[in-house]
């Protein structure tokens, strides 16, 4: 404050008189009005020809943002030289303006009276400007212009055309002027080793990263390690990365807050969230970056509520969100269910006027399909004007999670219609929406186009699908003669979504074959034996499912405890089968007890094919009673107004028994329930489920 109360005072009591006294005060001004007032005294005192004040006080009002200003003061000039000229587009694109940047450079291009030939730095301000607003013509044009201007080894133009290259996406270009370079500085080489990474050329980003660690090329400085982290990240390569850390001390570049943050998203995709959590609480002053590396990092590990806590924390400590927040934390909320926080978080979405993003637009619709809004999810779908794939793609799965598949198909061809680019992920969405509602016909129709139509090679992921199609629907010889036309190994999500089918279908001969092959190449997984146990068990070879038991408990193995959340009054609740933690399971149980009695009444019996064979029938029922599914939906009747509707989240796909116990409790109470499952969404209403039973 005193140094703006020194500059006032000067301006408003010394009225300087010379270029050098004018320079100096515009050097120091620290607002904007202090920037006027000078200008004003310029004006007064004929310095309105003046190139070095203009140039200063344009520089200046770009510094303020005052992007109208400094263009209409550039304009009013007489006769601009080049340096004035740079000083304009660098302003425009540096303030978010880089259309208005590009416009200016032709427009002073045009201007023959005076020699206003662009120079190394108008290259360096304008190319990522063209970069930002991603024309392919104008950045080709800039770079024919940099060819005849004879500028092509200048290093700053060089890291510029390869960002540039990068964004456009043609990475054989961004490579041609990397390697056509004469010279290579760290600016130039770091350049190409974060654009190879944004590009999902992991290896060839790494590839660059050791040959400056090994000396072929410039010393690595900290830019390269941050560079770098991310592609390391993604490959989550764990041995790589702590090499990237111990190299990170060993230079020193370990406190810098954006190498650690690098750092805490490499280990959180790793799966080692303890140590990103130890390298987030040493970030003494952290930054936004920071707190999303951390949140996003809870999120894709499951850790949901963590998430979610680390998100008001970061709230109370007055730190606002950006987009990338916001989607973090949006996915932390479609994993929970939590749909009333992400009620509140679209509100928040609006108040920071995201809602224009996107990328926050996407992840909203992705929240409403997984928290079982369809309706709310398919309304901010319709008023997303230009719709990128990746929002295709999140409507499209969403039907399919909801088991809309003829609602995900005419959607599926509204995108081909709009001429939005396909990608894998889109027929991924698709061939899951037909393999949830049994649409065998349109599946392998689309299936058939993704290659023969469209040109993409079929990966693991759309093999998985079409055994799941094909499975779901009793199909499992077709599913094996898929399989064994499948080039090479089909691999274990192959073998895993035909046994999940063999289960639905109680096919035990085509289930050992499956099992086998997921016994010897993933042999860790407990999913895996319980499952094949409960097709033993539901064939009533009880001691094929005890044999199955007994091997995994000799490798040490543990099922995934099943678990099953609502939310009552913004409030989650948990359970777990046979529970009796929450404070109401007195009353819980009651009213579970009620409900059999009415739903016996109505021609409920237990399913208990797939439980223990060595315990009596009655206990059996017993068991199956207290599953976490049912808790949960006593407690929501419990709490509820009669006629609200209770949704609930499981962990696990839901059984047989809770499946069918559902269906009698939405019919005795006349409530709807609707069930998130591993898999998908089931509504139940006046006894019958959304899924058709076919799930």
């Amino acid at each position: 404050m005193a140094a703006a109360g020194a500059v006032t005072t000067v301006a408003a009591s010394y009225v300087p008189r010379t270029r050098d006294s004018f320079l100096h005060l515009l050097s120091k001004a620290v607002t904007l009005s202090h920037l006027t007032e000078l200008h004003a005294q310029l004006l007064h005192n004929g310095f309105q020809s003046d190139i070095a004040t203009t140039t200063k006080l344009t520089h200046r009002l770009f510094d303020f943002s005052a992007v109208h200003h400094a263009r209409s003061l550039f304009f009013s000039f007489p006769e601009p030289d080049r340096f004035l000229c740079n000083v304009l587009v660098k302003g425009l694109a540096s303030n978010e303006s880089p259309r208005s940047a590009i416009a200016a450079f032709k427009r002073l291009r045009e201007r023959k009276s005076i020699d206003l030939g662009p120079d190394n730095f108008t290259y360096a301000f304008v190319i990522p400007a063209a970069a930002s607003v991603g024309d392919v013509k104008v950045g080709i044009s800039l770079h024919g212009q940099v060819i005849v201007g004879g500028f092509c080894s200048d290093l700053f133009i060089g890291s510029a055309l390869i960002d540039l290259y990068f964004k456009l996406g043609r990475d054989d270009m961004a490579r041609k002027v990397f390697d056509e370079m004469p010279e290579r500085d760290a600016v130039l080489c770091n350049t190409m080793v974060s654009g190879l990474g944004r590009s999902s050329r992991f290896e060839d980003s790494i590839g660059i990263f050791r040959r400056m660690v090994s000396g072929d090329g410039p010393k690595v400085d900290c830019t390269t390690v941050i560079s770098v982290l991310p592609a390391v990240a993604e490959l989550q390569d764990m041995r790589l990365g702590l090499e990237v850390h111990c190299l990170a001390i060993k230079l020193g570049f370990y406190s810098h807050v954006s190498v650690l943050t690098g750092l805490i998203s490499l280990y959180s995709k790793c799966g080692a969230i303890r140590s990103a959590n130890l390298l987030f609480g040493q970030i003494a002053e952290k930054t936004l970056a920071s707190w999303n590396a951390m949140i996003s990092g809870y999120a894709q590990n499951g850790l949901t509520e963590a998430a979610v806590s680390l998100f008001q924390e970061m709230q109370m400590s007055n730190v606002s969100p950006n987009p990338v927040t916001i989607t973090s934390i949006l996915s932390a909320c479609a994993q929970l269910g939590a749909l009333s926080l992400g009620q509140w978080v679209h509100g928040l979405i609006k108040s920071n006027k995201f809602d224009s993003n996107i990328y926050v637009s996407t992840a909203l619709i992705d929240m409403y399909a997984k928290c079982g809004s369809i309706v709310e999810a398919r309304r901010l779908f319709e008023s997303i004007p230009n719709k990128n794939d990746v929002t295709w793609n999140a409507m499209i799965s969403g039907y399919g999670l909801h088991g809309h598949g003829q609602e995900a198909l005419k959607l599926f061809h509204e995108m081909v219609s709009s001429g939005t680019p396909l990608t894998r992920i889109t027929f991924l969405s698709i061939l899951h929406a037909c393999s949830h509602s049994g649409l065998v016909k349109e599946g392998e129709q689309i299936f058939k186009s993704m290659k023969r139509d469209h040109g993409f090679e079929p990966i693991s992921e759309h093999n998985a699908c079409m055994v799941d199609i094909l499975g779901r629907a009793g199909k499992l010889k077709e599913a094996l003669d898929f399989i064994e036309g499948i080039p090479g190994d089909p691999g274990t999500p192959i073998w895993s979504t035909l046994l999940g089918a063999c289960m639905v279908h109680k096919d035990t001969n085509v289930a050992r074959m499956a099992s086998e092959k997921l016994f010897e190449s993933d042999p860790g997984n407990m999913g895996y034996y319980v499952l094949m146990s409960n097709i033993y068990s539901s064939d009533k070879n009880y001691p094929g499912a005890a044999f199955v038991r007994q091997v995994a408990k000799k490798r040490n193995l543990s099922k995934t405890p099943g678990c099953t959340l609502i939310e009552i009054h913004q409030k989650p609740h948990v359970f777990k089968a046979g529970d009796w933690s929450h404070p109401l399971s007195r009353a819980i149980y009651a009213e579970l007890e009620r409900l059999n009695g009415k739903m016996k009444e109505a021609g409920y019996q237990a399913e208990t094919m797939t439980s223990l064979h060595d315990v009596e029938e009655e206990e059996k029922e017993l068991m199956v009673n207290v599953h976490s599914e049912k808790l949960a939906i006593a407690f929501g009747l419990l709490s509820t107004e009669p006629g609200t509707e209770i949704r609930i989240f499981k962990n696990l796909r839901i059984c047989l028994d809770c499946h069918t116990a559902s269906k009698y409790i939405s019919r005795v109470t006349q409530r709807v329930i609707v069930a998130r499952d591993a898999n998908r969404f089931h509504r139940f209403e006046d006894g019958v489920c959304s899924c058709g039973d076919y799930w």
